[in-house]
């Protein structure tokens, strides 16, 4: 069994100031995948990482102190592919993938358009590329586990308000219509293959009280290709790790 986790610490040295190496070593994922690291490896005290066990993996973004992704592993991967090969989208450090003996885990951070349209626009031309790519990768890789923050709630269930929410970034028809053909494409949503219950989220604003009134957004995802699916055995939120504005949650697998 394999308990692979994903959590966007908006921000690693803030999370890592806030107890996240104590949690990490508590939780005691075989692999992690962090999204908005929001710092160079250079910048962060990674000693503390390999000393409660893990080797670690970052792709930063060009620009300093935004976006970027890391995988933290027990175990050291057969390879370690860093971005997409497009530089528009690999300047901004959203994808990093780590190969493993029959599977493979990526950490993705999704495109936020909630920005302006301009960003807007760049995340449907994101989504549509990401797509292609991993249903290409699927070819040369079957089994593959993809962990991040989506930055869409797929459907009304995964958001506090939905019909207030209905022209906000996030759950816009059209990154919903996405969503639905991604499912559609073969790719499993682990935790909401095993709990069909309300007021699960994995975000909540900073403003209004909004953690505390658990008025969240499920946007963090750990995705399988449809092979995987009957190896699940568990997938869980947890919502006490309060080292960012996200939280992190985590799929055990039999792999």
């Amino acid at each position: 069994m394999k308990k692979i986790c994903t959590y966007n610490v908006n921000g690693i040295r803030a999370a890592m100031k806030k107890g996240f190496v104590q949690w990490l070593q508590d939780e005691s994922p075989d692999i992690i995948c962090i999204q908005e690291t929001k710092a160079y490896k250079e910048q962060v005290e990674t000693a503390v990482l390999e000393h409660v066990g893990y080797k670690h993996y970052w792709y930063s973004a060009e620009k300093a102190g935004y976006s970027g992704v890391a995988i933290f592993s027990k175990e050291e991967p057969k390879h370690v592919e860093y971005g997409t090969g497009n530089p528009l989208y690999d300047r901004e450090g959203r994808v990093i993938r780590a190969d493993y003996d029959g599977y493979s885990v990526m950490s993705i951070y999704h495109p936020s358009g909630s920005s302006g349209d301009d960003r807007q626009a760049f995340k449907m031309g994101w989504l549509d590329f990401f797509l292609d790519y991993v249903n290409s990768l699927r070819k040369e890789i079957p089994n593959l586990i993809l962990c991040g923050d989506y930055n869409i709630c797929h459907k009304a269930i995964d958001i506090h308000d939905p019909k207030g929410n209905k022209d906000s970034s996030g759950f816009l028809p059209e990154e919903r219509e996405w969503f639905d053909n991604f499912v559609g494409n073969g790719y499993v949503d682990s935790f909401r293959s095993l709990h069909l219950e309300p007021d699960n989220y994995t975000w909540w604003s900073y403003r209004a009280n909004a953690r505390n009134n658990n008025k969240g957004w499920r946007i963090d995802y750990i995705m399988l290709t449809e092979g995987l699916a009957d190896r699940l055995n568990a997938s869980l939120i947890l919502p006490d790790a309060k080292h960012s504005d996200h939280c992190p949650m985590y799929s055990i697998l039999d792999l």
